[in-house]
């Protein structure tokens, strides 16, 4: 299977190659970012190859965000700075290249690394500046909401 028909099947959300979501292809896939979810999620428009343009939600590999509609007031308020802090990123930057893109757990949505024009990683700032959690696709421990 070539590389371009495997990126064609993760950026579409192919359900019917479910072991092929293991695979990963290296990029980079110019794209750019068309809107920001949540602090660890975008929709980009990816251009895998020359004349083809595709809309696809992208997860940044290697961190999680507190989840945006938590019950918890200060886990949506978390989320809230993550997507703020990637918005700006977004407006600082929306021309990004993807590597090492693979399938989600998630059909219809990527992993990949998202590097800025500039070549700084998204994930890592938001790490740094504290706005996010290490994150290596495994289970999520279960926190409970802070009282203070």
């Amino acid at each position: 299977m070539t590389r371009a028909l495997l990126l064609a099947l993760f950026l579409v959300g192919a359900a019917s190659a479910p072991a092929l979501a293991r695979e990963e292809v290296a990029g980079p896939v110019a794209a750019e970012i068309l809107r920001v979810i949540d602090g660890d999620t975008l929709l980009v428009e990816a251009r895998p190859w020359p004349q083809q343009k595709m809309e696809v939600y992208v997860r940044i590999r290697g961190i999680d965000a507190w989840e945006i509609k938590s019950k918890c007031a200060r886990f949506r308020e978390a989320g809230m700075n993550a997507r703020q802090a990637l918005e700006i990123l977004a407006s600082a930057s929306p021309q990004v290249q993807l590597t090492h893109i693979s399938g989600d757990k998630y059909f219809g949505r990527i992993v990949a690394d998202v590097i800025l024009s500039d070549g700084r990683s998204a994930a890592e700032g938001l790490l740094r500046a504290g706005l996010v959690n290490a994150y290596d696709g495994g289970r999520k421990p279960r926190e409970a909401c802070p009282i203070n």
